[in-house]
Protein backbone atom coordinates (compact mmCIF):
# COMPACT_ATOMS: atom_id res chain seq x y z
CA UNK A 1 0.00 0.00 0.00
CA UNK A 2 1.44 3.38 -0.99
CA UNK A 3 1.61 6.41 1.28
CA UNK A 4 -1.17 8.07 -0.72
CA UNK A 5 -3.51 5.10 -0.35
CA UNK A 6 -2.74 4.84 3.37
CA UNK A 7 -3.62 8.52 3.84
CA UNK A 8 -6.76 8.01 1.77
CA UNK A 9 -7.79 5.03 3.87
CA UNK A 10 -7.16 6.91 7.11
CA UNK A 11 -9.20 9.97 6.09
CA UNK A 12 -12.65 10.16 7.74
CA UNK A 13 -15.49 10.01 5.24
CA UNK A 14 -16.89 13.33 6.46
CA UNK A 15 -13.58 15.20 6.11
CA UNK A 16 -14.16 18.44 4.18
CA UNK A 17 -11.32 18.15 1.68
CA UNK A 18 -12.16 21.45 0.01
CA UNK A 19 -11.27 23.37 3.18
CA UNK A 20 -7.92 21.64 3.37
CA UNK A 21 -7.40 22.35 -0.31
CA UNK A 22 -8.10 26.05 0.16
CA UNK A 23 -5.71 26.21 3.12
CA UNK A 24 -3.03 24.48 1.05
CA UNK A 25 -3.57 26.98 -1.79
CA UNK A 26 -3.12 29.85 0.65
CA UNK A 27 0.15 28.38 1.97
CA UNK A 28 1.50 27.81 -1.53
CA UNK A 29 0.52 31.35 -2.50
CA UNK A 30 2.42 32.80 0.45
CA UNK A 31 5.56 30.79 -0.29
CA UNK A 32 5.68 31.46 -4.03
CA UNK A 33 4.51 35.05 -3.69
CA UNK A 34 7.19 36.01 -1.19
CA UNK A 35 9.82 34.16 -3.22
CA UNK A 36 8.92 36.08 -6.37
CA UNK A 37 8.66 39.60 -4.88
CA UNK A 38 11.62 39.51 -2.49
CA UNK A 39 15.04 39.49 -4.06
CA UNK A 40 17.97 39.33 -1.65
CA UNK A 41 20.88 41.24 -3.15
CA UNK A 42 24.24 41.83 -1.42
CA UNK A 43 25.22 45.47 -0.85
CA UNK A 44 28.75 46.91 -0.94
CA UNK A 45 29.52 45.42 2.51
CA UNK A 46 28.24 41.99 1.49
CA UNK A 47 25.06 42.19 3.59
CA UNK A 48 21.83 40.98 2.00
CA UNK A 49 19.19 43.62 1.30
CA UNK A 50 15.64 43.14 0.08
CA UNK A 51 14.90 44.43 -3.40
CA UNK A 52 11.53 44.30 -5.13
CA UNK A 53 11.30 43.17 -8.76
CA UNK A 54 8.06 45.12 -9.03
CA UNK A 55 10.13 48.33 -9.10
CA UNK A 56 11.48 47.33 -12.52
CA UNK A 57 8.45 45.27 -13.57
CA UNK A 58 5.40 47.29 -12.45
CA UNK A 59 3.16 45.65 -15.06
CA UNK A 60 3.46 42.39 -13.08
CA UNK A 61 1.82 43.94 -10.00
CA UNK A 62 -1.62 42.35 -10.68
CA UNK A 63 0.04 38.94 -10.29
CA UNK A 64 0.07 39.69 -6.56
CA UNK A 65 -3.72 39.21 -6.70
CA UNK A 66 -3.06 35.55 -7.51
CA UNK A 67 -0.45 34.87 -4.83
CA UNK A 68 -1.83 37.00 -1.97
CA UNK A 69 -4.30 34.41 -0.69
CA UNK A 70 -4.29 35.16 3.03
CA UNK A 71 -8.03 35.86 2.83
CA UNK A 72 -8.50 32.13 2.23
CA UNK A 73 -6.71 31.43 5.52
CA UNK A 74 -9.22 33.62 7.33
CA UNK A 75 -12.18 32.22 5.37
CA UNK A 76 -11.26 28.63 6.19
CA UNK A 77 -10.34 29.63 9.73
CA UNK A 78 -13.75 31.18 10.32
CA UNK A 79 -15.49 28.13 8.88
CA UNK A 80 -13.44 25.70 10.98
CA UNK A 81 -13.76 27.77 14.16
CA UNK A 82 -17.52 28.06 13.85
CA UNK A 83 -17.83 24.33 13.47
CA UNK A 84 -15.14 23.49 16.02
CA UNK A 85 -16.41 25.72 18.81
CA UNK A 86 -19.97 24.43 18.76
CA UNK A 87 -21.01 23.71 22.31
CA UNK A 88 -17.44 23.28 23.60
CA UNK A 89 -16.22 25.19 26.62
CA UNK A 90 -14.74 28.42 25.21
CA UNK A 91 -11.71 28.75 27.49
CA UNK A 92 -10.33 25.31 26.73
CA UNK A 93 -11.16 25.60 23.02
CA UNK A 94 -9.42 28.96 22.48
CA UNK A 95 -6.42 27.93 24.58
CA UNK A 96 -5.84 24.86 22.42
CA UNK A 97 -6.16 26.82 19.17
CA UNK A 98 -3.80 29.59 20.28
CA UNK A 99 -1.19 27.15 21.53
CA UNK A 100 -1.36 25.31 18.23
CA UNK A 101 -0.83 28.61 16.41
CA UNK A 102 2.11 29.76 18.49
CA UNK A 103 4.14 26.54 18.82
CA UNK A 104 5.84 26.94 15.39
CA UNK A 105 6.46 30.64 16.09
CA UNK A 106 8.20 29.88 19.38
CA UNK A 107 10.27 27.21 17.66
CA UNK A 108 11.54 29.32 14.78
CA UNK A 109 12.31 32.39 16.89
CA UNK A 110 14.02 30.29 19.58
CA UNK A 111 16.21 28.66 16.93
CA UNK A 112 17.14 32.08 15.54
CA UNK A 113 17.89 33.34 19.05
CA UNK A 114 20.36 30.48 19.51
CA UNK A 115 21.99 30.65 16.07
CA UNK A 116 22.33 34.41 15.53
CA UNK A 117 25.19 34.83 18.05
CA UNK A 118 27.03 31.95 16.39
CA UNK A 119 26.45 33.40 12.92
CA UNK A 120 27.64 36.83 14.06
CA UNK A 121 30.78 35.28 15.56
CA UNK A 122 31.35 33.44 12.27
CA UNK A 123 31.39 36.75 10.41
CA UNK A 124 27.89 36.93 8.94
CA UNK A 125 27.23 40.65 8.36
CA UNK A 126 24.90 42.35 10.82
CA UNK A 127 22.89 43.61 7.84
CA UNK A 128 22.17 40.04 6.74
CA UNK A 129 21.01 39.12 10.24
CA UNK A 130 18.80 42.21 10.31
CA UNK A 131 17.30 41.35 6.91
CA UNK A 132 16.66 37.78 8.05
CA UNK A 133 14.96 39.09 11.17
CA UNK A 134 12.69 41.33 9.12
CA UNK A 135 11.82 38.53 6.69
CA UNK A 136 10.88 36.16 9.52
CA UNK A 137 9.19 38.56 11.91
CA UNK A 138 7.16 40.76 9.59
CA UNK A 139 4.88 37.97 8.24
CA UNK A 140 4.11 36.95 11.83
CA UNK A 141 1.65 39.85 12.05
CA UNK A 142 -0.72 37.41 10.38
CA UNK A 143 -0.60 35.04 13.34
CA UNK A 144 -1.22 37.83 15.84
CA UNK A 145 -4.24 39.15 13.93
CA UNK A 146 -5.52 35.65 13.29
CA UNK A 147 -5.29 34.87 17.00
CA UNK A 148 -7.28 37.98 17.93
CA UNK A 149 -9.96 37.24 15.34
CA UNK A 150 -10.17 33.63 16.49
CA UNK A 151 -10.63 34.76 20.09
CA UNK A 152 -13.63 36.79 18.89
CA UNK A 153 -15.33 33.73 17.38
CA UNK A 154 -18.28 33.63 19.82
CA UNK A 155 -19.06 37.27 19.01
CA UNK A 156 -18.80 36.63 15.27
CA UNK A 157 -20.99 33.54 15.51
CA UNK A 158 -23.66 35.52 17.36
CA UNK A 159 -23.56 38.36 14.83
CA UNK A 160 -23.76 36.01 11.85
CA UNK A 161 -26.64 34.13 13.46
CA UNK A 162 -28.52 37.43 13.59
CA UNK A 163 -27.35 39.14 10.39
CA UNK A 164 -26.06 36.37 8.16
CA UNK A 165 -23.23 37.30 5.77
CA UNK A 166 -24.29 40.95 6.13
CA UNK A 167 -22.39 40.89 9.42
CA UNK A 168 -19.27 41.50 7.31
CA UNK A 169 -20.61 44.73 5.82
CA UNK A 170 -19.72 47.05 8.74
CA UNK A 171 -16.12 45.86 8.41
CA UNK A 172 -16.02 46.91 4.75
CA UNK A 173 -17.56 50.28 5.60
CA UNK A 174 -15.01 50.83 8.37
CA UNK A 175 -12.10 50.20 6.02
CA UNK A 176 -13.64 52.43 3.36
CA UNK A 177 -14.12 55.30 5.82
CA UNK A 178 -10.58 55.00 7.14
CA UNK A 179 -9.22 54.97 3.58
CA UNK A 180 -11.30 58.05 2.77
CA UNK A 181 -9.73 59.80 5.73
CA UNK A 182 -6.14 58.91 4.97
CA UNK A 183 -6.29 59.22 1.17
CA UNK A 184 -9.07 61.80 0.71
CA UNK A 185 -9.07 65.63 0.79
CA UNK A 186 -8.39 65.62 4.54
CA UNK A 187 -5.35 63.35 4.32
CA UNK A 188 -2.84 66.03 5.36
CA UNK A 189 -4.57 66.47 8.72
CA UNK A 190 -5.05 62.79 9.48
CA UNK A 191 -2.37 61.18 11.70
CA UNK A 192 -0.68 58.07 10.32
CA UNK A 193 -1.88 55.78 13.11
CA UNK A 194 -5.47 56.10 11.84
CA UNK A 195 -4.62 53.53 9.18
CA UNK A 196 -4.03 50.94 11.91
CA UNK A 197 -7.77 50.96 12.58
CA UNK A 198 -8.05 48.91 9.39
CA UNK A 199 -5.96 45.98 10.65
CA UNK A 200 -8.71 44.10 12.44
CA UNK A 201 -11.71 44.78 10.17
CA UNK A 202 -9.56 44.40 7.05
CA UNK A 203 -8.67 40.80 7.85
CA UNK A 204 -11.67 39.83 9.98
CA UNK A 205 -13.87 40.37 6.93
CA UNK A 206 -12.95 37.01 5.38
CA UNK A 207 -13.21 35.31 8.77
CA UNK A 208 -16.80 36.53 9.17
CA UNK A 209 -17.63 35.21 5.71
CA UNK A 210 -16.17 31.86 6.79
CA UNK A 211 -18.42 31.74 9.84
CA UNK A 212 -21.41 32.63 7.63
CA UNK A 213 -20.41 29.87 5.22
CA UNK A 214 -20.26 27.34 8.06
CA UNK A 215 -23.71 28.37 9.25
CA UNK A 216 -25.23 28.05 5.80
CA UNK A 217 -25.69 31.84 5.56
CA UNK A 218 -23.50 32.26 2.46
CA UNK A 219 -25.23 30.31 -0.34
CA UNK A 220 -23.82 30.09 -3.84
CA UNK A 221 -25.91 32.97 -5.17
CA UNK A 222 -24.66 35.25 -2.38
CA UNK A 223 -21.09 34.03 -2.95
CA UNK A 224 -21.38 34.88 -6.65
CA UNK A 225 -22.57 38.38 -5.73
CA UNK A 226 -19.70 38.82 -3.25
CA UNK A 227 -17.17 37.70 -5.87
CA UNK A 228 -18.61 40.00 -8.53
CA UNK A 229 -18.74 43.04 -6.26
CA UNK A 230 -15.21 42.34 -5.08
CA UNK A 231 -13.86 42.04 -8.63
CA UNK A 232 -15.55 45.25 -9.79
CA UNK A 233 -14.40 47.13 -6.69
CA UNK A 234 -10.86 45.82 -7.08
CA UNK A 235 -10.53 47.05 -10.66
CA UNK A 236 -12.30 50.32 -9.92
CA UNK A 237 -9.96 51.18 -7.04
CA UNK A 238 -6.93 50.74 -9.31
CA UNK A 239 -8.34 52.51 -12.37
CA UNK A 240 -10.12 55.47 -10.81
CA UNK A 241 -9.05 55.87 -7.18
CA UNK A 242 -5.26 55.72 -7.48
CA UNK A 243 -4.81 52.56 -5.42
CA UNK A 244 -1.57 50.72 -6.29
CA UNK A 245 -2.25 47.55 -8.24
CA UNK A 246 0.19 45.57 -6.10
CA UNK A 247 -1.18 44.06 -2.91
CA UNK A 248 2.33 43.96 -1.48
CA UNK A 249 4.45 47.00 -0.83
CA UNK A 250 6.76 48.36 -3.52
CA UNK A 251 9.66 50.69 -2.60
CA UNK A 252 8.96 54.23 -3.76
CA UNK A 253 5.19 53.75 -4.06
CA UNK A 254 3.13 56.43 -2.36
CA UNK A 255 0.67 53.94 -0.90
CA UNK A 256 0.95 50.42 0.46
CA UNK A 257 -2.13 48.24 0.30
CA UNK A 258 -1.19 45.50 2.72
CA UNK A 259 0.17 47.16 5.89
CA UNK A 260 -2.30 48.22 7.13
CA UNK A 261 -4.87 46.65 4.79
CA UNK A 262 -6.61 49.04 2.44
CA UNK A 263 -10.00 48.69 0.77
CA UNK A 264 -8.21 47.02 -2.14
CA UNK A 265 -7.22 44.14 0.16
CA UNK A 266 -10.86 43.76 1.23
CA UNK A 267 -12.02 43.85 -2.40
CA UNK A 268 -9.53 41.13 -3.27
CA UNK A 269 -10.72 39.10 -0.28
CA UNK A 270 -14.31 39.44 -1.47
CA UNK A 271 -13.42 38.14 -4.92
CA UNK A 272 -11.30 35.28 -3.59
CA UNK A 273 -13.76 34.20 -0.89
CA UNK A 274 -16.70 34.28 -3.28
CA UNK A 275 -14.83 32.17 -5.83
CA UNK A 276 -13.72 29.76 -3.10
CA UNK A 277 -17.30 29.11 -2.03
CA UNK A 278 -18.37 28.68 -5.64
CA UNK A 279 -15.51 26.27 -6.36
CA UNK A 280 -15.89 24.16 -3.25
CA UNK A 281 -17.55 21.15 -4.86
CA UNK A 282 -15.13 21.00 -7.78
CA UNK A 283 -12.14 21.30 -5.48
CA UNK A 284 -13.48 18.57 -3.20
CA UNK A 285 -14.04 16.31 -6.22
CA UNK A 286 -10.50 16.97 -7.48
CA UNK A 287 -9.11 15.98 -4.10
CA UNK A 288 -10.79 12.57 -4.28
CA UNK A 289 -7.71 11.46 -6.22
CA UNK A 290 -5.50 9.81 -3.55
CA UNK A 291 -2.24 11.36 -4.74
CA UNK A 292 -3.59 14.91 -4.74
CA UNK A 293 -5.30 14.43 -1.40
CA UNK A 294 -2.15 13.02 0.17
CA UNK A 295 -0.18 16.08 -0.90
CA UNK A 296 -2.83 18.44 0.49
CA UNK A 297 -3.24 16.49 3.73
CA UNK A 298 0.50 16.43 4.38
CA UNK A 299 0.84 20.14 3.64
CA UNK A 300 -1.98 20.92 6.06
CA UNK A 301 -0.19 19.03 8.81
CA UNK A 302 2.78 21.41 8.54
CA UNK A 303 1.06 24.56 7.27
CA UNK A 304 2.27 26.81 10.08
CA UNK A 305 5.76 25.35 9.93
CA UNK A 306 5.93 26.16 6.23
CA UNK A 307 4.68 29.68 6.96
CA UNK A 308 7.27 30.26 9.67
CA UNK A 309 10.28 28.83 7.83
CA UNK A 310 9.76 29.76 4.16
CA UNK A 311 11.67 33.03 4.39
CA UNK A 312 14.59 31.32 6.11
CA UNK A 313 14.75 28.90 3.20
CA UNK A 314 15.14 31.86 0.86
CA UNK A 315 17.95 33.29 3.00
CA UNK A 316 19.76 29.96 3.16
CA UNK A 317 19.48 29.42 -0.59
CA UNK A 318 20.78 32.92 -1.28
CA UNK A 319 23.63 32.78 1.24
CA UNK A 320 24.62 29.24 0.31
CA UNK A 321 25.10 30.14 -3.34
CA UNK A 322 26.35 33.70 -2.84
CA UNK A 323 29.91 33.13 -4.16
CA UNK A 324 28.48 32.05 -7.52
CA UNK A 325 26.70 35.41 -8.09
CA UNK A 326 23.82 33.72 -9.87
CA UNK A 327 21.21 35.54 -11.96
CA UNK A 328 17.79 35.40 -10.36
CA UNK A 329 19.28 34.92 -6.90
CA UNK A 330 21.96 37.51 -6.20
CA UNK A 331 21.67 40.07 -8.98
CA UNK A 332 19.37 43.09 -9.03
CA UNK A 333 15.84 42.26 -10.22
CA UNK A 334 15.95 44.55 -13.24
CA UNK A 335 13.88 42.88 -15.93
CA UNK A 336 12.26 39.83 -17.49
CA UNK A 337 15.56 37.98 -17.57
CA UNK A 338 15.74 38.09 -13.79
CA UNK A 339 12.14 36.87 -13.53
CA UNK A 340 12.91 33.94 -15.82
CA UNK A 341 15.92 32.90 -13.78
CA UNK A 342 13.91 33.34 -10.58
CA UNK A 343 11.45 30.72 -11.79
CA UNK A 344 14.33 28.40 -12.65
CA UNK A 345 15.49 28.50 -9.02
CA UNK A 346 12.02 27.98 -7.58
CA UNK A 347 12.29 24.15 -7.38
CA UNK A 348 15.59 24.51 -5.51
CA UNK A 349 13.95 26.90 -3.08
CA UNK A 350 11.18 24.36 -2.52
CA UNK A 351 13.73 21.62 -1.82
CA UNK A 352 15.50 23.78 0.79
CA UNK A 353 12.16 24.62 2.38
CA UNK A 354 11.11 20.97 2.40
CA UNK A 355 14.30 20.05 4.23
CA UNK A 356 13.69 22.74 6.85
CA UNK A 357 10.07 21.68 7.30
CA UNK A 358 11.12 18.07 7.67
CA UNK A 359 13.42 19.05 10.50
CA UNK A 360 11.01 21.47 12.19
CA UNK A 361 7.71 19.63 11.69
CA UNK A 362 7.86 18.12 15.17
CA UNK A 363 7.46 21.57 16.72
CA UNK A 364 3.97 21.99 15.22
CA UNK A 365 2.51 18.95 16.97
CA UNK A 366 1.89 18.94 20.74
CA UNK A 367 5.22 19.03 22.56
CA UNK A 368 6.05 16.00 24.64
CA UNK A 369 9.14 14.38 26.17
CA UNK A 370 12.27 16.49 25.68
CA UNK A 371 10.42 19.21 23.79
CA UNK A 372 7.99 19.61 26.68
CA UNK A 373 10.87 19.90 29.14
CA UNK A 374 12.72 22.54 27.09
CA UNK A 375 9.52 24.40 26.24
CA UNK A 376 9.90 27.13 28.91
CA UNK A 377 13.50 27.79 27.82
CA UNK A 378 12.34 27.99 24.20
CA UNK A 379 9.72 30.56 25.16
CA UNK A 380 12.35 32.63 26.95
CA UNK A 381 14.65 32.45 23.91
CA UNK A 382 11.75 33.42 21.64
CA UNK A 383 10.98 36.44 23.81
CA UNK A 384 14.65 37.39 23.72
CA UNK A 385 14.61 37.23 19.92
CA UNK A 386 11.52 39.39 19.94
CA UNK A 387 13.41 42.01 21.91
CA UNK A 388 16.29 41.83 19.44
CA UNK A 389 13.86 42.25 16.55
CA UNK A 390 12.32 45.35 18.13
CA UNK A 391 15.80 46.81 18.63
CA UNK A 392 17.10 46.27 15.07
CA UNK A 393 14.00 46.85 12.96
Amino acid sequence: MTLATRIEAATPADRDRALDGLRALAVIGVVIGHYLVMALVPDAEGALRVRSPLTALPDFAPLSWVFQLLALFFLVGGYSAAQGLGTREYGRWIRRRLIRLTRPVVAVTAVLALTFPLLAAAGVPAGTLRTTTALVVQPLWFIAVYGVVTALTPVVVALVRRLGAWAALPLVVTVAVVDALRYGPWADGVPGWVGLVNVLPGWAFAYVLGVAWAQGRLPRRAAAAVAAVGAVLLVSLVLWFEYPASVVGVPGAGRVNSHPPSLLVVALAMAQCGLAVLGRDRLAAALRVPGRWAAVAMLNLVAMTVFCWHQIALVLLTVGTLPADLPGLHQLPDGLGWAGWRLVWLPVHCVVLAALVWGARRFEAPWSGTLRRVGPAAVVAAIGFGGYAVAVL
